[in-house]
C-alpha cells in the first residue's frame, strides 16, 4: 500500500485515489519571465519521480503541471525589455523544456498556459460573487472575502487572527479586509492591451491564485487526488486555492496535497528575492544534467536539499560507480523487466511506498552495483531496471565513463577527448605492463592524468574516464 504524507493531516495516510487506479495529479508550475533555477528543478524533477512511480504501481495518471504566463513579474520585465507578453513568455517557456528534457523530466500530460483559460476563471470568480465570497472594492478590483470562508487555514495552520496587517499580508485600503486577496485584477492605465481582458467585473487579468484552481478543475474535475508544489506555495497560494475553489464548487478540492522541500544555499532558502540562486543553465555548464537529477533524489523530498558544488561533485562519483557496475558497452543496458519478489525489488518497492522515499530506494542501487561488481548474478539488470524507474542509468556505460559526467563548460574547455590516442596509449601501458616495464606503464598513467584522463584497472581491462 502506497502511503503518501498528506501536508493538510500532517500525516502520512494510505492512498486511496478518487477512483479506483486513476491518479489526478497537479502540480504548480513555473512564472516563464525567467530561466529556471536549481529550486525550480527540484520541483520538475521530485514530481516527475511521483509520476513515474505511480505509473509504474499500475495507476492511470493524468498529470497537469501549469504554466503562468501572465502575472505582475511577467508585465515588469517585458515592458523593461520592450517586448511583447507574448514573445517574452514564449522564450522562457522553450528555455524551461529545454532545461527540463536535460533532466530527464517526463513531459507532463497536459501543460496549461493561464492566459487560455481566462473565462473558466472568470466563471469561478462569478460563482464566488454569487455566493457571497467575493466583492468589488472601490479600486475595480475583485476581491475573496478570506473571513466568509470558514475553512481558511486549514493547510498552512494559520489563525485568522494571526495574520496580522502588514506582515504577511499588504494592507491595502479597497480591501474590506486586509487578508482578503485578489481575484480580478483592473486593468491599469499603463499596463499593456495584451494584459488585459474584457469581464463583466471591468477590463482586467486574473490574479494568481484564481489561476491555478481554474486549470486543476477544468483539466481534472472538481476534486483530484495529489496537488503538489514547493513548501513555498503553501501558504498563502495553496491555502487561497483551497478557499476559492472549495467556495465555488461546494467540494473537496485535494485529497491529498505534497510539497517538497526548500533548496538552501548557506542555510538560507534559495530565492531570487534573496539574490542567491543559480539557473539550471549555470550548473549544467559545470555538471551533467543526470548528476543533478541524482543529487535531488537523494534527499527526501520533504527535506530540505542543500546546495554547493561541492555535493554535486559528490553526486557526480557517485552517478560514475553506479555507471561503472554497469559494465563498459558501448550500447544503454537492455531495461529488464522487475521481479518485485526479489529481495532487492521488495527493498525497493517498499522505500518507494513509504512517501517516495528515493533516498532509501538509492541505497538499494548501490547495493545492487556492489553486486554487479562482485559478479553476482543477475545485479547488473536489476539495477538497471530500477534505475530506469527513477529516471537513472539510461545511457550506454562507456560513453558516460570516458564523459566523465562533466557539465557543457569543461567539455568546451578541454575539447572532446582523442579516443584513438587514449586508446593507443591504453595498448601501449598494457605492453609496457606486459613486459615488465613499469616505468613506462605509470609515465604513460601520468600522461594522462595530467591531461584529465583517469585509467580504472579492472579485472576485465582497463577502462578510462575523464576526471
Amino acid at each position: 500500500m502506497l502511503r503518501v504524507f498528506n501536508t493538510l493531516s500532517r500525516a502520512k495516510e494510505d492512498f486511496v485515489p478518487l477512483e479506483p487506479g486513476r491518479v489526478r495529479m497537479y502540480v504548480c508550475g513555473m512564472t516563464v519571465y525567467d530561466f529556471c533555477h536549481v529550486g525550480h528543478a527540484r520541483v520538475m524533477v521530485v514530481f516527475d519521480a511521483v509520476q513515474r512511480w505511480l505509473r509504474q504501481s499500475g495507476y492511470a495518471v493524468t498529470y497537469v503541471r501549469n504554466i503562468t504566463d501572465i502575472e505582475d513579474k511577467i508585465i515588469r520585465r517585458a515592458v523593461d525589455n520592450n517586448e511583447t507578453i507574448h514573445a517574452l513568455t514564449g522564450r522562457f517557456i522553450a528555455a524551461m523544456h529545454e532545461d527540463a528534457d536535460a533532466l530527464g523530466v517526463q513531459r507532463p500530460d497536459h501543460e496549461p498556459r493561464a492566459t487560455d483559460y481566462v473565462p473558466q476563471m472568470l466563471g469561478l470568480i462569478d460563482l464566488l460573487e454569487g455566493k457571497g465570497l467575493a466583492y468589488r472594492a472601490a479600486d475595480g478590483d475583485v476581491n475573496f472575502a478570506v473571513r466568509r470562508f470558514a475553512a481558511y487555514g486549514r493547510l498552512s495552520g494559520k489563525s485568522l487572527d494571526d495574520l496580522r496587517a502588514g506582515e504577511r499580508v499588504a494592507v491595502d485600503s479597497a480591501k474590506q479586509d486586509p487578508l482578503d486577496f485578489v481575484l480580478w485584477k483592473a486593468a491599469k492605465p499603463d499596463e499593456p492591451a495584451e494584459a488585459r481582458w474584457p469581464s463583466t467585473h471591468g477590463d482586467g487579468r486574473p490574479g494568481w491564485h484564481i489561476e491555478c484552481s481554474a486549470m486543476a478543475t477544468s483539466l481534472l474535475g472538481n476534486t483530484i487526488d495529489i496537488h503538489g508544489g514547493g513548501a513555498d506555495l503553501q501558504f498563502p497560494h495553496h491555502e487561497n486555492e483551497i478557499a476559492q475553489s472549495e467556495g465555488a464548487l461546494n467540494d473537496q478540492f485535494v485529497r491529498y496535497w505534497m510539497h517538497n522541500g526548500f533548496v538552501r544555499v548557506d542555510d538560507e532558502k534559495m530565492s531570487k528575492s534573496l539574490g542567491n540562486f543559480f539557473t539550471i543553465r549555470e550548473v549544467l555548464k559545470k555538471f551533467d544534467a543526470e548528476v543533478i537529477r541524482l543529487f535531488i533524489l537523494r534527499a527526501h523530498y520533504r527535506s530540505p536539499l542543500n546546495y554547493s558544488d561541492a555535493h554535486l561533485e559528490d553526486a557526480r562519483q557517485s552517478l560514475l560507480r553506479l555507471y561503472g557496475a554497469l559494465g563498459d558497452g558501448a550500447q544503454p543496458l537492455q531495461v529488464a523487466s522487475i521481479n518485485w519478489s526479489d529481495i532487492a525489488c521488495a527493498r525497493f518497492r517498499e522505500a518507494m511506498d513509504d512517501d517516495f522515499n528515493t533516498p532509501v530506494a538509492m541505497s538499494v542501487l548501490f547495493e545492487l552495483a556492489a553486486d554487479a561488481n562482485r559478479g553476482v548474478a543477475g545485479a547488473r539488470e536489476q539495477l538497471r531496471a530500477l534505475a530506469s524507474v527513477l529516471g537513472l542509468l539510461g545511457r550506454a556505460p562507456q560513453a558516460v565513463r570516458q564523459s566523465g559526467l562533466a557539465g557543457s563548460e569543461a567539455n568546451q574547455s578541454t575539447g572532446s577527448p582523442d579516443t584513438a590516442r587514449i586508446e593507443a596509449l591504453i595498448a601501449e601501458r598494457a605492453a609496457a605492463k606486459k613486459a615488465k616495464r613499469f616505468q613506462d606503464a605509470d609515465r604513460i598513467r601520468a600522461e594522462l592524468l595530467a591531461q584529465a584522463i583517469v585509467l580504472e584497472d579492472t579485472p576485465a581491462g582497463t577502462s578510462w574516464r575523464c576526471a
